[in-house]
């Protein structure tokens, strides 16, 4: 969990005042039963009765305990009462203060005028009896019992509202400030997560599938949020509790104490069990969330295609599979936490039974009052809680430290991709010729290099192209140039300096890429040919559009350059994609513009267009264009023959006729024996 406690620094203040909260929902919480307790034992059974200092003795009682009493007691209950006629319905000795000192011995005394009786079998009994006897003092002398009890429970029923408001208030702001330092740091994981992914390589990208990248970005960074604000809640809380009502209950009644110990054993055996079944689940269930999100976003993406191959059933199997493996492990997972809540019921209420078996027995002897048995209820409930609460940390901890070490995987990894510390700034202006020099390379974990010891130049205002059988290497040379991957060998420069040197941002800002799968944004058609630059105009947003031979469609649509697209592009045609892309592409007038077979979607005539377009528009521009079809690039001024990742010929269409092989199948696969004779 160290990558989460990394992020908690700015959640400092919210932490502590959490902390401070639940120590307060702590006190305050421990402090209920004993409110309850004195509801029960003061309010209710001793009517009302504080203490066992009567407060006014009828002459009759006051004579009997003169003669009950030792010389001593009976010089000290003299000086503590005085005798009234006036206060009373009848003369009274009146306690003088409530400061005033006592005989020890004085409830012994009254519980034996009361009970009639010196035979006690605790000091329970002789309290019980002498608030009794008090009570019947009260109600001669006319004083209202109801009154003195009602007075009672009222008041220390307002004392109990206000320690349970100060309770809910703590609650309250606890979950309050809880969640919110809970989603600061699901907001900032996430945002470190995209800006980790967003930096990957197609070296890291293939470390990681799209839908385990998902997943860890969604899915598993709410566990880690939901667990943050179970950790806040309980670390503090659940121990401090704990304690407290021990030492509460050992302040209570230590008879009895016994049965607490058996039920947070009994808890801790059920704990253990689940613990065992559930965790190895725990982790698989991740895994499981993976192969759905792939196998769908899989299906979403090739529908054409599973449609076109009458794949459906094929593919729902494969979901099929994949949606009952992560079924079965969340419903044995759920079974088992749905479990655990009445099985811990179970035993919180035979917990109980238990207490009030044993707490009557003890109340019958009178070792033990109504209100103390309550009260012990309550805090070995509030005690099993706390240890309940612990547990169940325990079980969601591992499920949440899972989650974080796929995110550490992510956060950790090593970017490939990564420029000096000094990088050398371009020169103003930039020529934007490009040099490769002998330059090879082989994708990660491959047994052979895709290119091998290519070496030729890209110049300035010039269009070089590049064909070859497919595998060849095309595209692989056009992805090196704004570094979406980095060279195994050799070097790639621009305007004479390795880009290994430049700052990468810089570098593809130069750089205008069309993709060979056009590939569009949500938003409108003017946002997405304006994509990547926040300068760009309408002027040279209609300017780019013109080039790629877009204007027309366009201007078609009702909102023209404010119409939606879809995610995807799906609501435009192939065809309109790909020139939207170009668009894109030529729309911040880059230095270098790379086609990777980007005119194999338009029509011949909207191609020449394009390309004509180009050579009017952007003189000064290097072209690089990856083509299948000869008729693409017939009037390049060089063009490249790659053959199994080398160059196996290089010039113009008609050198390459004359002198390289390769190029001479191309061109008769392609070429009709007319259009040969007529190149030659």
């Amino acid at each position: 969990m160290s990558v989460v406690l990394k992020y908690l620094r700015e959640s400092t203040l919210p932490i502590i005042l959490v902390v401070i909260l639940l120590i307060i929902k702590v006190f305050a919480d421990l402090a209920l039963p004993q409110y309850t307790s004195n509801i029960v034992n003061v309010g209710i059974q001793q009517g009302g009765l504080e203490t066992l200092n009567p407060q006014a003795l009828t002459l009759q009682t006051y004579n009997t305990l003169l003669k009950n009493l030792s010389e001593p007691e009976i010089i000290m209950l003299n000086q503590a009462y005085r005798y009234d006629e006036t206060l009373y319905q009848q003369p009274a000795y009146v306690l003088k203060s409530q400061e005033e000192k006592l005989p020890p011995n004085l409830a012994l005394a009254l519980a034996k005028i009361g009970m009639g009786t010196s035979e006690f079998y605790s000091d329970k009994l002789v309290q019980q009896a002498a608030l009794q006897q008090i009570r019947t003092e009260y109600e001669v002398l006319g004083i209202s019992v109801a009154k003195l009890q009602n007075s009672y429970i009222g008041r220390t029923g307002l004392q109990m509202l206000g320690v349970s408001a100060l309770s809910a208030i703590a609650s309250i702001m606890v979950a309050f400030f809880a969640s919110r330092s809970a989603a600061k740091l699901g907001k900032r994981l996430r945002s470190e997560v995209f800006h980790k992914v967003v930096g990957f390589s197609q070296n890291e990208m293939d470390g990681f599938s799209t839908a385990s990248l998902v997943t860890r970005s969604t899915n598993d960074i709410q566990q880690i949020q939901q667990s943050f604000v179970m950790i806040l809640r309980v670390v503090v809380f659940a121990p401090l509790m704990a304690l407290g009502g021990l030492f509460q209950v050992l302040r209570t009644n230590v008879n009895i104490s016994w049965t607490i110990a058996l039920a947070i054993a009994a808890i801790f055996m059920v704990v253990i069990v689940m613990f065992t079944l559930a965790m190895p689940r725990f982790k698989k269930l991740q895994i499981f969330i993976d192969n759905s999100n792939r196998i769908v976003r899989e299906t979403l993406t090739g529908l054409q295609v599973i449609r076109a191959f009458n794949t459906q059933k094929h593919e729902q199997k494969r979901f099929e599979k994949a949606n009952t493996d992560l079924t079965n492990t969340s419903l044995f997972v759920n079974r088992l936490m749905s479990a655990m809540m009445p099985l811990m019921m179970l035993i919180m209420n035979l917990t109980t039974v238990l207490i009030v078996w044993k707490g009557s027995q003890q109340i019958q002897v009178g070792t033990m009052q109504v209100g103390d048995m309550m009260a012990f209820i309550q805090y070995a409930m509030m005690i099993i809680m706390a240890f309940l609460m612990i547990t169940m940390l325990t079980i969601m901890l591992p499920r949440a430290s899972v989650s974080a070490n796929r995110i550490k995987e992510v956060l950790h990894t090593p970017t490939t991709l990564v420029a000096p510390e000094n990088t050398l700034p371009f020169t103003d202006p930039v020529a934007g010729k490009i040099r490769f020099n002998n330059v090879s390379f082989a994708y990660p974990g491959a047994h052979s290099e895709a290119i091998c010891e290519i070496s030729f130049s890209a110049e300035p205002g010039s269009t070089t192209a590049i064909i070859g059988s497919t595998g060849s290497g095309k595209s692989t040379i056009l992805n090196l140039i704004p570094r979406f991957h980095d060279v195994t060998s050799g070097s790639v420069t621009i305007d004479g300096v390795d880009i290994r040197q430049r700052n990468l941002k810089e570098l593809r800002q130069l750089i205008g890429y069309v993709p060979q799968r056009g590939l569009l944004f949500s938003g409108t058609i003017a946002s997405n040919i304006a994509y990547g630059d926040e300068t760009i105009t309408q002027n040279d947003i209609e300017w780019a559009a013109s080039i790629a031979q877009a204007t027309d469609f366009i201007e078609e649509k009702v909102d023209g350059y404010q119409n939606a697209i879809a995610q995807a592009g799906v609501n435009v045609s192939g065809g309109q994609r790909q020139r939207l892309s170009i668009a894109r592409a030529i729309a911040h007038k880059p230095k270098i513009l790379l086609f990777d077979d980007s005119f194999s979607a338009l029509d011949y005539r909207t191609e020449h267009l394009v390309r004509q377009q180009l050579q009017n528009e952007l003189s000064t521009t290097t072209i690089l264009i990856v083509a299948q079809r000869i008729s693409s690039i017939l009037h390049a001024d060089t063009i490249l023959v790659l053959d199994e990742g080398r160059l196996v010929g290089q010039g113009t269409h008609f050198q390459l006729l004359k002198s390289c092989p390769v190029y001479q199948e191309i061109a008769q696969s392609q070429l009709s024996l007319e259009e040969l004779a007529s190149n030659e």
